[in-house]
């Protein structure tokens, strides 16, 4: 039954924190960031209303949305999807103690790609979302511009807020995990 469970969780770590995943990741935010770049694209364009502008802007605007609303919807599904491995990781974990495997489900290595890779793209959203404000100057950027900026900004931002989160719980979950385990094999030992 323990190495089912090892199976299993390993399985589930995996599922939660491979590179697979942390490159899926990357690729539904580039995903997001093209839709919004062609949502932006519109943006920028607005201040120019002759028809044939107004044309090109509702197209710009029509292709970031069917990009833009698909890759949101991965994105939710996604979430949803990891908040159901992380309940199964913490039936699967509360079945027994195995402190020799257990010790391994931290993926510390995969665990510290996520939070560093989640933490600069949140980083570089929120230093985007302030600076393209601060930078406008009148006449020399529009409103669409701005805009699209602080766009870039918050998905970056939201995106890495993310993964940071993904990365710290289960950090946090497979520590707890691990301390439970040292904490009922030390009595135990006492007794022998």
């Amino acid at each position: 039954m323990l190495a089912d469970r090892a199976a299993v969780l390993q399985g589930l770590t995996g599922r939660l924190l491979g590179v697979p995943r942390l490159l899926l990741f990357l690729l539904q935010l580039s995903g997001l960031q093209l839709g919004w770049g062609l949502v932006g694209a519109g943006l920028a364009g607005f201040d120019a209303l002759d028809p044939l502008s107004a044309l090109v802007l509702g197209v710009c605007v029509a292709l970031g949305l069917a990009v833009l609303v698909p890759f949101g919807l991965v994105a939710g599904f996604d979430v949803r999807r990891d908040l159901r491995i992380r309940r199964l990781l913490a039936q699967w974990s509360a079945l027994d103690l195995d402190p020799a495997r257990d010790s391994r489900l931290g993926a510390p290595g995969r665990s510290l790609a996520w939070f560093l890779v989640s933490f600069l793209l949140a980083a570089f959203g929120l230093w985007v979302s302030f600076a393209a404000p601060a930078a406008a100057r009148p006449g020399s950027w529009t409103y669409g511009e701005v805009a699209y900026f602080m766009g870039v900004g918050v998905l970056c931002w939201v995106a890495g807020l993310a993964g940071v989160t993904k990365a710290v719980a289960h950090y946090r979950w497979a520590a707890r995990l691990t301390s439970v385990a040292s904490a009922a094999v030390a009595p135990g030992e006492g007794r022998g």
